[in-house]
């Protein structure tokens, strides 16, 4: 039986008109890896659009499409990926999903490149199945790792979660919300079955679409999965914030034994992570807009617990997360 036929270079892009799919698809019209760019949509095939800067159609997101593929990533609904990555591997195509379907295949191999000198991934990169994890898996993967060698007993990561992690959905509610309560007239619930705006909320109404105890089961499964037991696990939990783009974060975490922050900011730094001084201005989800890594302020200890010391930092929920796809792609290409 013959193999399929690659064309180097050509890249598929699946859920191409999602947030995850447009982020993607900008940042791969900037890489060395993608020569030509197929653009997949299992609900907006037909539409016309851009890629690299020249028009292009979408397509279907049906098998025949993934033929002749380097590299195929899937951004849309995780339902959907795990339904069709095996069309795109027999296709003779690399699979990188962004979408968290292929976190419960066994034989998927989780990547995070950033980390290879850190912390490489738990298992041998080969084969042609990788996840890309969620942004929020990213920085508490990026954490536990950067400070493994301080022996943390004790490890949490609190997410501030933007509407924008639900889709365009999300965008649209929080906008209209916000709008309908300056006017004082009733807010649409469709997707959260809650108020969102001027609101910060640890679960949602029970007729909502989307769940935040399913959103942070899966940063702590992804998270768990990578780390692998080689470091401290942190514990996850989630807020709803009303704002659009981009995670805020705060980490508290206690040693073994005391340390000064500059060694604790040395190791963040030697990950990958990007660490502002006082002097600075402090990340938040709005300066981290289109930043491609995890940026922190410089870490703080706590005034009475001893050993224990506390971070905040913020990290585009966007960006972050289609960078790593990328940098993967990236990665196998190299190799």
């Amino acid at each position: 039986m013959s193999m399929p036929r690659v064309r180097v270079g050509r890249v598929a892009v699946v859920g191409a008109t999602s947030l995850r799919g447009k982020e993607l698809k900008a940042l791969l019209g900037e890489s060395v890896v993608a020569a030509e760019i197929r653009l997949l949509d299992e609900e907006a095939a037909g539409t016309l659009t851009e890629a690299a800067g020249e028009a292009a159609l979408v397509l279907p997101a049906v098998a025949e499409n993934f033929e002749g593929a380097e590299f195929v990533f899937f951004a849309g609904r995780p339902e959907f990926a795990a339904r069709h990555w095996a069309d795109a591997r027999r296709a003779g195509a690399r699979v990188i999903d962004l979408s968290g379907a292929l976190a419960e295949v066994e034989s998927a191999v989780p990547w995070i490149p950033a980390l290879d000198r850190t912390l490489p991934p738990p298992v041998e990169r080969r084969g042609g199945l990788y996840w890309s994890p969620s942004t929020p898996a990213i920085v508490a993967t990026t954490l536990a790792a950067a400070l493994a060698p301080f022996r943390p007993t004790q490890m949490a990561a609190v997410f501030f979660v933007p509407v924008s992690e639900y889709g365009q959905a999300g965008v649209n509610e929080l906008e209209s919300q916000t709008v309908q309560l300056l006017s004082f007239h009733t807010i649409p619930k469709d997707v959260f079955a809650a108020q969102v705006a001027f609101n910060l909320l640890g679960s949602f109404g029970a007729e909502s679409t989307v769940r935040l105890a399913d959103l942070r089961g899966r940063i702590s499964h992804e998270v768990a999965r990578y780390l692998a037991g080689r470091a401290t696990l942190p514990a996850v939990q989630v807020i709803q914030a009303p704002v659009f783009f981009g995670y805020a974060f705060t980490a508290c975490l206690t040693l073994e034994a005391a340390c000064s922050t500059t060694e604790l900011e040395q190791a963040l730094a030697r990950a990958g992570v990007v660490v502002r001084g006082e002097t600075e201005e402090a990340p938040s989800s709005v300066n981290v807009a289109g930043e491609s890594r995890i940026l922190v302020r410089a870490p703080e200890a706590d005034a009475t617990v001893p050993n224990t010391y506390w971070l905040w930092g913020a990290a585009d929920n966007l960006r972050l997360a289609a960078a790593n796809a990328v940098g993967i792609a990236e990665r196998l290409r190299a190799c």
